[in-house]
């Protein structure tokens, strides 16, 4: 009887150490990079060709807001460019006249210094010519302060035509990254205003699990280290893959709430991301687990 009751307690003794075994050394929850996808202009969505769930190209238009407005300002902006920048013509045109008149006036005051050294002129007559050519000097000056002040007006002109084509641009709905839609907040037709969110999406081919540790497991894992990550796979099975430990939080924290036990709620514990390729089965928000099996060496 005593040899029944010691093998009974011997196989216990085993039961217990291979659940320990078995057991997670921490839990989390599968989380992605989201990206919220907000309208960069005001107007109504013309096209918008997104839906949850699909897998949409970085770079790709999906839909477009209405630039009937910003078009019919930038038109107005070009033309009244133009016809600004007509008047540098003009006056060009009479800078060179006044640079002629100046040479015939310099032709004229060259004769005229000849007959005052002849005496067959008088000072007034050269006095006269001085006064002509300061003049001229005057309007000319007069005339390139204008051209100046046309040039700045067509400058402003310009860049207000960019400003506007930049705004024509972020009526274009453009999708940052590839990744698949997650949630769609607009519709066509509706009317979007700067920053309302449209949609919202995430890369989920790769998937990070936020675990969280006790300070005693922290040394068992390394930034760049490989881990054993599970989740489950039915009712009695879990899936395992290969994740790499992609970040450890630098301070502690109080344990999260999922976390029941009241010894365990009393813990600081660090967060940890475990980065994993995702074929599909892991879902935002899924439960999992990692081990420290075989990491501890690991060191990057």
């Amino acid at each position: 009887m005593k040899q029944y009751l010691l093998q009974i307690f011997a196989g216990i003794i085993l039961v217990s150490c291979s659940n320990d075994k078995n057991k997670p050394d921490a839990y989390g929850t599968f989380e992605a990079t989201e990206v919220m996808v907000s309208s960069l202009a005001t107007g109504q969505i013309l096209k918008f060709d997104v839906e949850e769930g699909q897998l949409l190209d970085s770079g790709k238009m999906v839909g477009f807001i209405d630039t009937t407005d910003l078009w019919l300002k930038r038109k107005q902006a070009i033309e009244t460019r133009d016809a600004t920048g007509s008047r540098k013509d003009d006056i060009t045109s009479q800078i060179a006249v006044q640079d002629q008149n100046r040479e015939n006036v310099l032709v004229e005051k060259n004769r005229v210094e000849r007959l005052l050294r002849d005496g067959a002129a008088t000072q007034k007559q050269m006095d006269d010519i001085n006064a002509s050519l300061n003049l001229i000097d005057k309007q000319v000056a007069s005339l390139k302060i204008q051209f100046g002040g046309i040039s700045s007006q067509v400058a402003s002109i310009t860049q207000q035509i960019a400003q506007l084509d930049q705004s024509i641009n972020r009526s274009k709905i453009i999708n940052p990254i590839k990744g698949t839609v997650l949630t769609k907040y607009a519709e066509k037709d509706e009317v979007a205003t700067y920053g309302k969110p449209l949609y919202k999406i995430a890369d989920l081919s790769e998937i990070t699990l936020r675990a969280y540790v006790s300070g005693s497991q922290l040394p068992l894992i390394h930034l760049g280290s490989t881990i054993d990550v599970a989740f489950d796979k039915d009712e009695n099975n879990n899936t395992h893959i290969q994740g790499l430990v992609s970040w450890i939080s630098p301070s502690a924290e109080f344990t999260p709430k999922t976390i029941q036990t009241k010894e365990e709620r009393v813990n600081l514990v660090y967060a940890v991301k475990v980065r994993v390729k995702n074929d599909g089965s892991m879902k935002i928000g899924m439960p999992g687990e990692i081990r420290f099996i075989n990491t501890i060496n690991q060191k990057p």
